[in-house]
């Protein structure tokens, strides 16, 4: 039983991988077009109207990427959860790459830094 958890917990996680990797190529890939399309623009010597509409179009496709990978994060922490309610919360998917920004006990840097004083104690010192 355990065994066919891991897997099936592997192949989730392998799919969310490729597609948190999708949605930051497709952003990239869009800011790059959004980006280059006044570029080519001035040098063909066009009027700024020219492009102006597809120049917001994908300016607005960037925006909604952005919140398919805020829902795709949303997803990876929900995952977590699903993780510990199946009894996998000792096993770890994907790499064994610390991540910046990652939460502690989320396979991300622990223990590097902490609070040595606040503000608040500074300012009552």
């Amino acid at each position: 039983m355990l065994k066919e958890r891991r897997a099936a917990a592997q192949q989730v996680a392998d799919q969310l991988f490729a597609a948190e990797a999708a949605i930051d190529a497709a952003i990239a890939a869009t800011a790059t077009l959004a980006a280059l399309m006044p570029t080519v623009r001035t040098q063909a010597g066009a009027g700024a109207c020219i492009g102006q509409d597809a120049l917001l179009k994908a300016v607005a496709t960037i925006g909604k990427l952005s919140d398919a990978r805020t829902e795709i994060v949303a997803t990876h922490a929900a995952l977590r959860v699903a993780q510990r309610q199946i009894g996998l919360d000792a096993v770890a998917f994907g790499g064994m790459v610390e991540k910046i920004g990652t939460p502690p006990g989320e396979n991300g840097p622990q223990g590097r830094l902490k609070v040595v004083e606040t503000q608040q104690a500074r300012v009552a010192a």
